[in-house]
């Protein structure tokens, strides 16, 4: 279907056009259902709002647009702080947008770069695979920051700052495996994540291989639901989960350490000690893990060096838009009180 509008995306999915503008603008007044369906439509469907009205009314030449997943994220709010004092100190305007875990970012970027003439535009969090198709459609310079998104050569004018997340999180299992531990368990992104939360599963999955350990599915705790993925209360539910399963494990290995955190507050809330009962891992390297007790063995991100990086590198990308960069950054196993050997 050519030129799909919004009366096109109402028809299809037998609601109003204003239900559909609810559901594009993240409206709360809306069923959960029905928003993931007309969502869904529109990412298959391709559309895009034209909001040719509002641009007549823009005047804004110089301005960045970040947009996230996550930015209840410790890590990414502090990212977003150091990215928005760099932009800003370059006498550019901000614009910071929050997308859902269910939307499609790029779309959400096309969407906003129509409403806005913007020079620039971050991504942070996403897909490690975006779609080609819609990236084509983005003709100013973008950054991916935090994900080693996989972008064709032939296209230009992007960049990537990231860690390998994949490599970075075998780092940590393989840390576990060392420690004696055999038994394993995961609190890891949604059965259907295609970002950060697939890449660290991998990582974990090539250690367990590569030490000889069998995968046992019942040590792969997915997110369940909706909603954020990095949140205290979804470690705490899901290690819940775990522990009244009867399924054994000597160390759990969470994803971020917001999720670590909530991890341990549930095997301290069902009897047990971190680390004389369960020895449990993190990923990120917040401030807060190190204040934690015990404080939590984790990944630690050069989070500074990555934000500025990022803010400097779509700069560049501004100043000439036939440049692709890529930088990926060294993460460091920074040792808590929250793993024991056995």
């Amino acid at each position: 279907m050519e030129h799909v509008t919004i009366r096109d995306i109402a028809r299809i999915c037998k609601v109003g056009v204003s239900t559909v503008s609810r559901a594009i603008n993240n409206h709360p007044d809306i069923n959960p259902e029905t928003k993931k369906l007309i969502l869904d439509t529109i990412r298959e469907y391709n559309y895009v709002p034209n909001n040719s009205a509002q641009n007549l009314k823009r005047t804004e030449t110089n301005t960045i647009a970040l947009v996230t997943k996550g930015v209840g994220n410790p890590l990414f709010a502090e990212m977003i702080e150091i990215t928005q004092r760099h932009v800003k100190g370059k006498d550019y305007a901000f614009v910071l947008q929050q997308v859902e875990e269910e939307e499609n970012e790029i779309m959400a970027a096309i969407r906003i770069a129509r409403e806005r003439r913007l020079k620039g535009i971050i991504f942070m969090g996403g897909a490690s695979q975006p779609d080609v198709s819609l990236l084509k459609e983005l003709t100013i310079p973008y950054v991916f920051c935090t994900v080693d998104s996989r972008i064709p050569e032939s296209l230009s004018g992007w960049g990537i700052v990231a860690i390998d997340n994949e490599a970075e999180s075998y780092k940590i299992v393989d840390y576990l495996c060392s420690k004696g531990h055999r038994r394993i368990a995961i609190l890891t992104a949604y059965a259907h994540d295609t970002s950060i939360g697939k890449l660290r599963l991998d990582g974990y999955r090539r250690a367990l291989k590569d030490h000889g350990i069998e995968e046992d599915p019942a040590l792969v705790a997915h997110m369940r639901g909706t909603g954020p993925i990095y949140t205290m209360q979804n470690g705490y539910d899901r290690t819940k989960e775990l522990l009244a399963s009867g399924t054994e494990f000597t160390a759990l290995y969470a994803i971020s350490d917001t999720i670590a955190i909530g991890a341990c507050k549930a095997i301290f809330d069902s009897g047990l000690s971190v680390p004389e009962d369960i020895s449990v891992a993190g990923f990120d390297g917040l401030n807060l893990a190190g204040y934690y007790h015990p404080s939590i063995t984790t990944i630690e991100q050069p989070i500074n060096e990555m934000a500025l990086e990022t803010s400097r590198m779509l700069f560049r990308l501004i100043r000439d838009k036939d440049l692709k960069e890529r930088h990926i950054f060294q993460a460091a196993l920074r040792e808590g009180q929250s793993v024991r050997a056995l």
